[in-house]
């Protein structure tokens, strides 16, 4: 009867520990977030998460030893949302990526392959004028200039460039909009716009607008989000099974607890209803 409490005790000081390097992970991210403040922000959701591991693995380990049924109802109910989420993050980090263009060594990126909280949070108005005001001034647009002896990078060497979700996104216009490549962020209108994208019609070839506001920018933002974050992704999942494993175990204990605060003999339930009585008032 005491065996699940002591490893639900054992799973959770295991959890807490793990949940260090989450931590560390989300602070790490933030401080380095494509060296700028763009995303930082935006690494909150994995710092939030560390922190509530930490707390309720402290909150299940107290609960277990020293077999406190509250604290144990309020880690199983904290423990659900805390499952959800991480298999949400996994999801996100690896679901999805760009597309890819014929001809291109670089894929492009659109907003409708992306949903939730994230994408709405990127969309909105009022987050996407801080980020992209943040990365104009980055200048990485600016930094994606290129010559050889002088002469300047031809367009067959540029499609052969494996570019950054936010320099595909954020520094050219759709490949489908049929735009002519001058250099790397100046663009002639071919033959007329091909394209029914209406990024075609956002993209300005002045140096301070470029395709800021397109919505391949803000699905840019994403991918490079997504892959600052798959690079924390295995801890989450090996910190999952873990807490998956933890939370069965922290059912049993759980009633084990009421059973023994209700000072219910072990069995006493199960064989009432094995041999019922045959006199009832």
């Amino acid at each position: 009867m005491r065996t699940s409490n002591h490893l639900i005790g054992l799973l959770n000081f295991l959890t807490f520990l793990l949940s260090i390097p989450i931590l560390g992970g989300g602070i790490w991210l933030s401080g380095r977030a494509n060296n700028t403040d763009c995303l930082r922000f935006l690494q909150w959701p994995l710092i939030v998460i560390g922190v509530s591991i930490m707390v309720v693995s402290l909150a299940g380990f107290a609960g277990a030893c020293y077999r406190n049924t509250f604290l144990m109802y309020l880690y199983l109910w904290a423990m659900f949302f805390i499952i959800a989420a991480l298999v949400g993050f996994i999801i996100f980090a690896y679901v999805g990526s760009g597309r890819p263009v014929l001809n291109r060594a670089y894929p492009e990126y659109r907003l409708q392959d992306y949903s939730g909280w994230l994408e709405e949070r990127v969309a909105s108005d009022s987050y996407w004028g801080k980020i992209s005001s943040c990365i104009r001034d980055s200048k990485v647009c600016r930094k994606m200039g290129r010559s050889f002896n002088g002469i300047p990078e031809s367009a067959d060497m540029f499609y052969l460039r494996k570019l950054s979700p936010i320099q595909s996104g954020c520094c050219k216009p759709p490949t489908e909009c049929g735009y002519v490549y001058v250099n790397e962020t100046f663009w002639n209108p071919g033959g007329g716009l091909v394209g029914t994208n209406p990024d075609c019609v956002k993209w300005n070839n002045d140096q301070e607008q470029l395709c800021y506001g397109c919505d391949s920018c803000k699905a840019g933002v994403l991918a490079s989000l997504k892959k600052s974050w798959r690079k924390v992704s295995v801890i989450n999942i090996i910190i999952l099974i873990i807490l998956v494993i933890a939370y069965v175990v922290a059912i049993g204990a759980f009633r084990n607890n009421k059973r023994m605060d209700n000072d219910e003999p072990y069995g006493e339930t199960r064989m009432e209803k094995a041999h019922p009585s045959r006199i009832h008032f």
